[in-house]
């Protein structure tokens, strides 16, 4: 079972115009990835021990590493270079090898090289025994070189990841924080260096190109999970003809997030609010199974946020005290994982049982533990600071929101009042930032119908809190060529957890069957049994 994640960082308003144009990549004939750079043989070699104790023990004699040059400015090629972290791990069965497998987990700012240690929970052993699956880490991620680096000093850093830390509610703290955000945008633009400029999607793609080049493949395999769907639908779109096989799984909607910034936001909030609503429907149609579905969850649930937004806190074990702003962190994330709903239930029953002071419970004291869950498949740009200010960066320049960070008060309202729980929440992310982010040289923005060979595989999770299923719906319509396999489950992203799709996959992977378009599958376990 794969591990849980924590909230996305999109963000954006209602209602703002005049959003200014960013450059698109040209659509016409496909060019080089680095129009003109030549393309070197990938050199692989020994991985660091370091590196090495991240990976479990029976898959490292099957991996080896490298650092691979790419220009810093494809339009340059001959110009500035910069370092890719690639990391591979061998078919187990070399003498049936068909090729490379590239994989991207998302976020943006996911390590691709870190996520090559999931394979073996993502993929079919068919799938591992037939390709190298190849990670890396996107330019200025992780052991990429080199990052984007907006502050100064760990100071600068602390004093002013505080003023953004808290969900801003009233006019007082909505001030703060867009401050706030607005000396971070321009931090950006001082100290953030040439990659700032060049971190697009495109960008990567390019890179990715690069990539398979220099491992000797005529046509890509690729498995996108999360923005990797982005990544995917950009690389299609600019080398259709350089397409063997590609699965985007946790889709964004191409179209809607590269054209409007803050309307991809906002549905991603409505993502959000449905997927919790799926979850409070589930809780109370399984009744004493979920510890929260006695009652009317959704009531329920309303109360003890409500609580938490007039200045109430839950207090947990080992002495932390949970708000609003962890709160609504803490759910979020867990919607992102099933495993973690019949805990969610356990603590939110307990929380509701202290707001509404019912028998039992003379306080609002959890007696459980609620962790925040780990980060793998959707690192987010909202983790906390270690001197690399990338993925931000990236979202910035795929997303074109408007230059007027003071319209963001508004649009947290409107957006709290249809979207009462992440409304406010998504709202306080990329909209602020983004708008006074420094632009980049170069960004793909359509069109996104070229058509390659052989057709995309788009799998949509229905209740997928992060990529809700209508961005899966939004991929595959857009796409020139593409098949949707639909699964009725809850969280983001799903390969691993439908013994369904995971052979469909494996059989379109290694043996290029694809498959009937609109297949429902469910999971292999539902949140509650």
């Amino acid at each position: 079972m794969r591990t849980s994640l924590v909230r996305g960082a999109g963000v954006a308003g209602a209602a703002l115009v005049l959003v200014l144009p960013l450059t698109s990549g040209v659509a016409g004939a496909e060019g080089g990835a680095g129009r003109g750079f030549p393309a070197p043989e990938v050199v692989w070699s020994a991985c660091a021990a370091e590196l090495l104790e991240e990976f479990p023990e029976q898959l490292r004699g099957r991996l080896s590493c490298t650092g691979h040059e790419v220009p810093l400015d494809h339009d340059r090629p001959r110009g500035e270079r910069i370092t890719l972290s690639a990391l591979k791990l061998a078919a187990a069965d070399p003498g049936a090898r068909i090729g490379s497998l590239f994989t991207n987990p998302g976020g943006p700012g996911g390590s691709g090289v870190l996520s090559v240690a999931s394979a073996p929970d993502r993929f079919d052993a068919e799938v591992l025994r037939r390709f190298d699956v190849i990670g890396f880490d996107p330019r200025g991620i992780g052991r990429s070189t080199p990052v984007v680096r907006c502050l100064t000093t760990q100071e600068q850093s602390d004093e002013l990841r505080a003023r953004l830390a808290k969900l801003p509610l009233g006019a007082e703290q909505e001030r703060a924080h867009l401050a706030a955000a607005t000396e971070y945008g321009r931090e950006c633009a001082r100290n953030g260096g040439p990659l700032v400029r060049n971190i697009s999607t495109e960008d990567v793609a390019r890179d990715l190109d690069l990539l398979r080049q220099g491992v000797r493949e005529q046509r890509l395999t690729y498995v996108g999970f999360s923005y990797g769907t982005l990544l995917g639908a950009t690389y299609a779109n600019l080398f259709p003809s350089r397409v063997r096989a590609m699965v985007l799984d946790g889709n964004v909607d191409p179209a809607l997030r590269t054209d409007d910034g803050i309307e991809n936001d906002r549905r991603r909030a409505e993502g959000f609010e449905l997927a919790l609503r799926g979850f409070l429907d589930e809780c109370a149609e399984v009744g004493e199974r979920c510890a929260f579905g006695g009652g009317d969850p959704r009531a329920k649930f309303d109360l003890v946020r409500e609580h938490l937004r007039a200045g109430g806190t839950l207090a947990l074990p080992g002495g932390e005290v949970v708000d609003y702003t962890g709160f609504v962190n803490r759910v979020a994330g867990a919607l992102y994982a099933p495993e973690e709903f019949p805990l969610m239930a356990t603590l939110l029953e307990h929380a509701h049982r202290g707001v509404s002071g019912a028998v039992g419970a003379a306080s609002a004291q959890v007696p459980v533990a609620w962790p925040v869950p780990e980060r793998r498949w959707d690192l987010l740009a909202d983790a906390e600071y270690t001197g690399n200010d990338t993925a931000l960066g990236v979202n910035c320049a795929d997303k074109p929101f408007p230059r007027r960070p003071q319209d963001y008060p508004a649009v947290a309202a409107d957006w709290e009042r249809r979207m009462p729980t992440f409304g406010r929440w998504q709202a306080s992310a990329d909209l602020l930032t983004c708008s006074v982010w420094p632009r980049v040289r170069e960004r793909y923005a359509g069109p996104w119908d070229r058509e390659t060979a052989n057709p995309v595989v788009v799998v949509g999770n229905y209740h997928d809190p992060a990529t809700r299923y209508d961005f899966a719906r939004g991929m595959a319509s857009e796409l020139g060529n593409a098949r949707l396999v639909s699964v009725d489950a809850f969280g983001h992203c799903v390969l691993g957890d439908s013994a369904g799709v995971d052979a469909v996959v494996r059989d379109y992977l290694v043996g290029l069957e694809v498959p009937a378009d609109g297949q429902v599958f469910h999971p292999d376990v539902r949140p509650f049994g």
